[in-house]
């Protein structure tokens, strides 16, 4: 895909929601079946079923996905889509590129050994490897941008508002 190519798909659904903000609202949804005899989550989506299970340092066999991993490659997948996403609209040509993703986790306080340690990532680091002829002031350019409309990567940076609720079945 190149730049003319992401306006054009880009460019009537900028038209519809400047025309009417309320079309742009859209509610995503993820839905998992909790396990019966192992503590797992099966999800289901339009892209295959992943299995969640604990980590190996909470105990988890390491066979199921691990909830902390998906929230990293979640922030890699989209971060690295709005990266290319924004290149391409900006005319730099990415010969190469890899993003990483790496997040401190001390599983002290997802296992209640410690009241002091904090439940979650410490610490989450974001990384690009690019190979391009792009020139330093197009990179911060494209890295400010990149950030900027990365839904994960602001979706950590500015929480929303989290509620929990529970229903009969």
């Amino acid at each position: 895909m190149n730049a003319e190519h992401l306006k054009a798909a880009q460019a009537p659904l900028k038209a519809l929601y400047q025309q009417d903000p309320s079309r742009a609202l859209h509610t995503l949804r993820a839905t998992g079946r909790i396990g019966d005899d192992a503590p797992t989550v099966t999800l289901e989506s339009g892209h295959g079923r992943v299995t969640a299970g604990l980590h190996p340092a909470t105990g988890g066999s390491g066979q199921e996905a691990c909830s902390g991993d998906m929230l990293l490659e979640a922030l890699a997948a989209c971060s690295g889509v709005t990266l290319k996403a924004v290149a391409t609209a900006m005319g730099i040509e990415l010969r190469d590129a890899r993003v990483t993703v790496e997040g401190d986790l001390d599983f002290r306080g997802t296992l209640g050994v410690s009241k002091d340690v904090a439940v979650g990532f410490s610490a989450i680091r974001l990384q690009f490897t690019l190979d391009t002829d792009a020139t330093d002031t197009q990179l911060e350019t494209l890295l400010r941008l990149s950030e900027r409309y990365c839904v994960i990567y602001q979706t950590l940076r500015l929480p929303p508002m989290l509620t929990l609720t529970r229903s009969a079945a």
